[in-house]
This record gives structure tokens, sequence and C-alpha cells, in this order.
């Protein structure tokens, strides 16, 4: 039979099988939000001894035991031991232990289910603000490659049919601006976490009179969920708002690593990393693979699972606490560790990353620049529809040659010879108003 040890048990015993049934992967996980729990505790205690509660003797014992506690927890020294539930059981037991009796009086005010949220939400709120700054990192990379790489011209693809000209300025600068809207989404998880659910208990309130605005300015906290059934009505909605973040950078990752997978193949030849960087074969000794690439491509594939998995988990369920909850952390926890080990990836993996300048040599672009040739016919005053029609049938002809007008004709075709100029083009990438764009997004 179960054992005795839990602060929540009521004199009955649970079988083995059903406790380690209902606790699950819980106990693992729970051990990334034992900072964030002595944290709240922290900040419940202080509102405690405001309201009459705590003595002020009990609040400095109680804090100095936490305090200890929290340096363990920081040093790596904490555990939670074999026969007890959670992490929260573990620090009040933990503070019984060595303070006695006055460590019981710490869960005055406040529910299990309230403690979870605002655990969860401080450790959310760091996840993405870790988030936002790796991302703010990759983002400076693709900027600086942008602007380094800007002359370089790139075949553009529509339909997988060679189609018009672009660069690697535009490629690199295109993939920046993509993490520019992803952040606008990370602020507005951001936003929906930054709300304090403390002191709205198992979901109903409290009869005591807590000081709620108190525990949200020392949590530092935006504002509080204030109905106490908002509050739990929360839970989900906050890791739902998280994994669709992170599937919006997830995505933009996803198609950056499946260019780069293709971009690498031989029969387009645009970019190449040092071998060190790429795998090899079992039998063909010539291969040199993108795993990395193909690796960060899947795992992105799985972070936008997520928030799929938590829309389902949390359907079809009445408002309040259910104990499906407890299996968000096993959907989000894990995203979030793929979340950071991708955009690191991605990141060392750009540094190294090696462009070809000769790609136009070949004669499979020799039709790329069709719609420039049309588009100077129709500045010279032809029409656009004969400009297109002679183009054409030149194409068909076998006629079709382009040749701009630049001072150097026997120089390699740069993006500035193009003579691109409106915001946005290969001849005006705007990366200083993206940056701009970027900045204000990640003011959070």
């Amino acid at each position: 039979m179960g054992n005795n040890s839990t602060l929540w048990n009521k004199g009955t015993q649970a079988t083995d099988l059903v406790e380690a049934f209902t606790v699950g992967n819980d106990r693992v996980l729970d051990l990334r939000l034992a900072e964030y729990d002595v944290i709240g505790s922290k900040a419940h205690i202080r509102m405690l001894e405001s309201i009459g509660l705590l003595r002020k003797e009990e609040l400095d014992t109680l804090t100095e035991a936490l305090d200890g506690i929290l340096k363990e927890i920081r040093e790596g020294n904490f555990i939670l031991e074999d026969d007890v539930e959670d992490i929260h059981s573990q620090v009040e037991l933990l503070l019984t232990r060595r303070i006695g009796e006055i460590g019981k009086k710490i869960h005055s005010g406040r529910s299990r289910n309230d403690q979870v949220l605002v655990d969860i939400k401080l450790f959310l709120k760091d996840e993405l603000r870790k988030t936002r700054d790796e991302v703010l990192e990759l983002f400076d990379t693709l900027q600086e490659l942008s602007e380094k790489h800007k002359e370089v011209l790139l075949p553009g693809y529509t339909h997988g049919q060679v189609a018009m000209p672009s660069s690697f300025g535009m490629w690199f600068g295109a993939y920046a601006e993509a993490l520019s809207d992803d952040m606008y989404m990370l602020r507005g998880a951001y936003s929906v976490t930054d709300q304090n659910p403390l002191g709205s208990a198992a979901g109903y309130g409290s009869s005591f009179p807590l000081d709620r605005q108190m525990t949200t300015d020392l949590l530092g906290f935006r504002s509080m969920d204030y109905n106490a059934v908002a509050a739990q009505l929360s839970r989900g909605r906050c890791e739902r708002a998280v994994a669709s973040a992170m599937g919006s950078v997830a995505l933009t990752l996803n198609k950056l690593a499946a260019d780069c997978c293709l971009y690498m193949c031989p029969n387009f030849g645009f970019i190449k990393f040092p071998d060190e960087l790429t795998t090899g074969s079992s039998i063909m000794p010539h291969k040199k693979n993108p795993d990395v690439w193909e690796i960060i491509r899947g795992n992105c594939n799985r972070i936008l699972g997520a928030e799929n998995e938590i829309n389902l988990l949390c359907s079809n369920l009445p408002h309040g606490y259910h104990r499906d909850f407890q299996l968000l952390k096993d959907i989000l926890f894990p995203a979030l560790e793929l979340m950071h080990n991708c955009l690191k990836m991605t990141r060392y993996m750009l540094e190294h990353i090696q462009i070809s300048t000769d790609i136009l040599k070949s004669g499979i672009y020799d039709y790329l620049f069709t719609v420039e040739e049309v588009n100077r016919r129709t500045l010279e005053g032809m029409p656009f529809r004969d400009a297109y029609r002679s183009v054409g049938i030149e194409v068909n002809e076998g006629r079709f040659c382009y040749s701009p007008k630049r001072q150097n004709p026997d120089a390699p075709l740069k993006a500035s010879d193009l003579g691109h100029t409106h915001a946005g083009s290969l001849g005006n990438l705007c990366n200083d108003r993206i940056r701009a764009k970027m900045i204000s997004a990640a003011e959070f």
C-alpha cells in the first residue's frame, strides 16, 4: 500500500499502483519548478505577515529557511525524496524539519492549485525571456549575413521552378524579419502569462483577507488574474499561448532548415558547411549529409505538435481544476528544451555557412531574368502585355538573352546591377527598419 507522508493525506492510503499512475513523470518535471515554488512562497509569507497571519519573527524565520532552500536549489543540492509526492510537499516538509511547527503555517490562504499556477507562470515567464534572447541572437546572425552577402545573387523559385533573381542578402534577411513576427507571438504569450493567480486558492478565493496586489507586485507580475475562477481557467490557456508562440518560431526554423537541406544538395550547390558539421554514409564515401538541419527540421515539427496536444488535453473539461492538467508539463517542458536546442544549433550552423558566389554561371538559370527584361521593355514604353509576349516568344525560340546595362559587363552580375530600389527589394533590403521592428517586438 501507499505511504502516509504526503502533506495532503487525510488518513486514507492510495495503492502504490494508483499513486505511481497519477504521479507519472511529475516528480522529475517538478524539479524545474523548485526555485519558483520557493520564490512564490517567500512573497506569500510576506503578504501573510502584512495581514496578521504571521508574526514578524515567524516571517523572519521562514524567510531565512526558504533562502537556505533556494540556495540549495541553485547550487544543485536539492532533491525530491522518494516518499514525497511533489516539489511543494518537499519544500514544506523541509521547513517543518528545520524550523518546526512554524513551517506548517506557510500554506495558509492558498491551495496547491494556485501554488502550482504561480510556479508555472513564473517559470514560463523566464522561459519566454530566455527564448526571446536566443531569438535575438539568431536574428543578429541573420542580419549580419544579409548585409555581408547582399550583393550575391541567388535564384528564386516558385512551385519548385526557377522563377526570378533573389540574393543571399534577401534570403537571410527574410528569415530575420520572420523572426520579428515570431517575436510578437512570444510577447503575446508573455502578456497572457504575466498575470498573478496567487490568492485564487482552489479556484474560488479565500475567506482570509489576502492582499493579492501585494503578491502581484512582489512577484513582478504586470497584473493579476482577478476573478478566482478565471485564474484556474488560465491553466492550460497560458501553456497553449506559449506553445503557439514556440510553434511560430519553430515554423520559421523548420522552413530555414528545409531550405538549407535543399541548398546543400549538389544539384543546387548554393551553400555548404565544413565537413565536421555534416555526416557521412556507412557505404557511400562521398556523402556529406545535412543531419543537423534534418534534426532541426524534425524537432521543429515536434514543437509544432505541442499546441495541438495541449488543445486536445484541455478540451471538454468543465471549469475548475482537473488532474488532466498535470500532463501539460509532459507536453510543454520537453518542447521548451527542443526550442532552446534548435535555436542554438541553427545559429551555430549559420555561423559556419559558406555560400556559392557563381551560381548563375549554370545554364539552368538562363531564363531567371525574363521578368527583368519584360520590365525593362515596359519602362522603355512598350505595353506590359506586348513586352511579356515578345520575351515569351524569344524564350520559346531559344533566342532570349538578358544583358543589363552596367559599367563593367565582364564582372559577375550582382544584386545592385538589377536596379531594384523599392522597399524590401534586392537593392533596398531595409534591414535597419526590420531591426527597429524586432527591437519593438522584443520589449517584454
